[in-house]
């Protein structure tokens, strides 16, 4: 038979998974958010360094111009993709972390 306080133990239990949850969920938002800023400064950097190469270099080298884009264009996929690992990683630390944290408060 429940008791008042047990009653109000549960609840209380449910609104802080809620929270954690809620958490979690604005965290996730927080990470993509900030990968979408890092792959758009990606692009932003890219289009910059092009330009840079087609006025640096002349014209009449175009497969060195090709060659350094494409260079450039591979650098920044790997930059985007580790940060991109690295947000999940953040993410699955942080999930751990706030479910230890409510299987403490139990």
């Amino acid at each position: 038979m429940d008791t008042g306080n047990e009653t109000t133990m549960k609840g209380s239990n449910m609104v802080q998974a809620v929270e954690s949850k809620s958490q979690s969920i604005d965290l996730i938002d927080d990470v993509r958010d900030a990968a979408k800023v890092g792959q758009h400064a990606a692009a932003e950097a890219l289009r910059a360094f092009r330009q840079t190469v087609d006025e640096a270099v002349p014209q009449a080298v175009q497969p060195l111009r090709t060659k350094i884009v494409d260079a450039a264009v591979e650098l920044a996929d790997k930059l985007v993709a580790a940060q991109f690992q690295l947000n999940r990683d953040l993410i699955h630390s942080a999930e751990r972390a706030m479910t230890r944290s409510d299987g403490e408060k139990k």
